[in-house]
C-alpha cells in the first residue's frame, strides 16, 4: 500500500500535479523543536506517517505524541547514530519516502574557529546528510522513487556574517543536495534544499547580536517555513525559498559577484562599528 501512494505521487510530480503525502513514510531530523517540529507537524497534518528524531529524547517524544508519530531519539549525524535511525524508522514505516535531513548546528567565529568547531558543523551540517544518503539510496534506487529534503539555509546560498563554520557548511550542505538531484533525478530521486532566512527558533536566538542585525527583522515563523516546503516539494521545486528576496541576492551573487561581496562586506563594516562584531 505505501508503495502504491509513493508511486502515485511521483506520477503526479510528473504529470505536474500536486503530490499526495497522505500515507507516506517520513524522517524528520532535528525535529523536537523548531523548523524540525514544524515539519514533523505539516507532514503529518498532510496525512503523512512521521518519526521524530532529535537528540532531547523528550523533546523528541512530545513532537511525536503531538503528531501521531513515531519518537525516535538519537544522534542523527554519526553513522552510528544514523544506521540506527533508519533501521527504527523502517521498522515503524515499512518504507521511508522523505527523508528531511533538518538537525544542524550553527556555531560562530571566523577562520580561527578552534579545530573542534570546525569539525562538529561539518559533521553535522554535511556528513550527517551524506551518510543518511548512502544508507537510503540503495532501496530508492531499487524502488525508482525517494525524497531527500537537506535544510541548508539561505547561507548555503550566500554566506553567513560572523560564522564561518556554519557559511562553509552549509555551502557544502547545498553541494551535496545539487549533486544528488544531478546524479540521480533520472531514476526517480526527488532532491529539495530549504534555505530560509532568519526563522524564529532557538538557533536563531542563539546568533546573539549578527543574528538580531541581520536575519530577525524579516524572520518567519518556523510554521511557515513549513508550509513553504511541503508547497516547493508539492510543485517538485529544488530550492525552496520561503524568503523570496533570497532568489533576489542570489541572482545578484551569480551575475555581479564582486558587487555582492561588496554589498555584503558593507554589512560587515556596519555590525564592527555597532559592535555585534
Amino acid at each position: 500500500m505505501t508503495d502504491d501512494v509513493t508511486r502515485a505521487g511521483d506520477a503526479a510530480t510528473a504529470a505536474g500535479e500536486p503530490v499526495d503525502f497522505a500515507g507516506q513514510g517520513v524522517v524528520v531530523t532535528g525535529a523536537g523543536r523548531g523548523i524540525g517540529a514544524a515539519l514533523a507537524r505539516a507532514f503529518a497534518a498532510a496525512g503523512a506517517r512521521v518519526v521524530v528524531n532529535d537528540l532531547d529524547a523528550g523533546a523528541a517524544r512530545a513532537v511525536a505524541a503531538e503528531t501521531g508519530g513515531t519518537a525516535a531519539p538519537g544522534d542523527a549525524a554519526s553513522a552510528e547514530g544514523l544506521a540506527d535511525l533508519v533501521g527504527r524508522a523502517r521498522e515503524a514505516l515499512g518504507e521511508i519516502d522523505v527523508w528531511c535531513a533538518n538537525a544542524g548546528v550553527a556555531p560562530v567565529g571566523g577562520a580561527g574557529a578552534p579545530a573542534d568547531v570546525w569539525a562538529g558543523a561539518w559533521e553535522v551540517n554535511v556528513l550527517a546528510h551524506v551518510r543518511a544518503a548512502d544508507l537510503l539510496l540503495p532501496r530508492w534506487l531499487e524502488r525508482g522513487t525517494g525524497r531527500f529534503v537537506a535544510t541548508v539555509s539561505a547561507a548555503g546560498l550566500l554566506t553567513m556574517l560572523g560564522s564561518a563554520p556554519y557559511a562553509v557548511s552549509k555551502h557544502g550542505a547545498l553541494a551535496f543536495a545539487e549533486w544528488l538531484s544531478a546524479t540521480y533525478r533520472h531514476r526517480g530521486l526527488r532532491v529539495h534544499a530549504l534555505c530560509p532566512q532568519g526563522v524564529r527558533t532557538d538557533m536563531l536566538a542563539s546568533t546573539g547580536a549578527v543574528g538580531e542585525a541581520l536575519l530577525a527583522p524579516t524572520a518567519l515563523d518556523a510554521q511557515d517555513v513549513a508550509e513553504a516546503t511541503l508547497d516547493a516539494l508539492r510543485r517538485d521545486r529544488f530550492l525552496v525559498l520561503p524568503h523570496p528576496e533570497v532568489a533576489e541576492y542570489y541572482a545578484v551573487r551569480a551575475t555581479d559577484p564582486d558587487r555582492w561581496l561588496a554589498g555584503v562586506n558593507r554589512l560587515q563594516q556596519g555590525l564592527e562599528r555597532s559592535g555585534a562584531l
